[in-house]
């Protein structure tokens, strides 16, 4: 789908449902970890499509680290499987699913949710593509708050994505006073 020359696509119904709005190859982004993290991977791919997991150092990144996700791609783009979650996520999800798979990490909201966030993760992994979703996220519960996020193929071949690189942010400030002034881990 197309809009105001921008290239969308509907998620699920939990996008239709909860204004998640996902964006394919952004030409620009406010939000200053996802534009850093965007420059960065466009910078180690250089006239790649895109860059590998090795080009990837997080000591370039320090700062940027709680806010990023590293994701290992599955056979068929039928599940991924998170391989690093950085500690600001960690508190946002109120959990740390490092080492399991999406399915089973949002096992606890339903198939609409899962099938949501897949469709994300397989439609960056499948057409090696640049994809941004943002919006709310009340759909998996009420201290849950708007997100904006990036997701980032990587290639070890250069051909086929065998990772993805995210940043998934939110307004921590916000998100302390949603819950009650409590962001860690339960």
């Amino acid at each position: 789908m197309q809009a105001g020359g921008k290239r969308y696509f509907v998620m699920s119904s939990i996008a239709r449902s909860s204004a998640i709005q996902s964006e394919i190859n952004p030409a620009s982004l406010q939000n200053p970890v996802l534009s850093f993290l965007r420059q960065y991977w466009e910078d180690k791919r250089g006239q790649r499509v895109m860059p590998s997991r090795a080009d990837i150092k997080p000591a370039e990144m320090k700062e940027y680290l709680g806010w990023i996700i590293l994701i290992d791609v599955l056979p068929s783009f039928d599940d991924f499987r998170f391989r690093m979650i950085g500690t600001r996520v960690s508190q946002y999800f109120l959990a740390d699913a490092t080492g399991q798979t999406m399915r089973d990490a949002f096992a606890a909201y339903g198939d609409a949710v899962i099938n949501g966030v897949i469709a994300t993760h397989k439609k960056t992994a499948r057409d090696r593509v640049v994809v941004r979703a943002h919006g709310g996220a009340g759909w998996l519960g009420r201290s849950f708050l708007d997100f904006d996020a990036i997701y980032l193929p990587l290639s070890d071949d250069g051909v086929n994505v065998n990772m993805i690189l995210s940043a998934f942010t939110f307004d921590a400030a916000e998100l302390i006073k949603a819950r009650g002034g409590n962001l860690r881990l339960n």
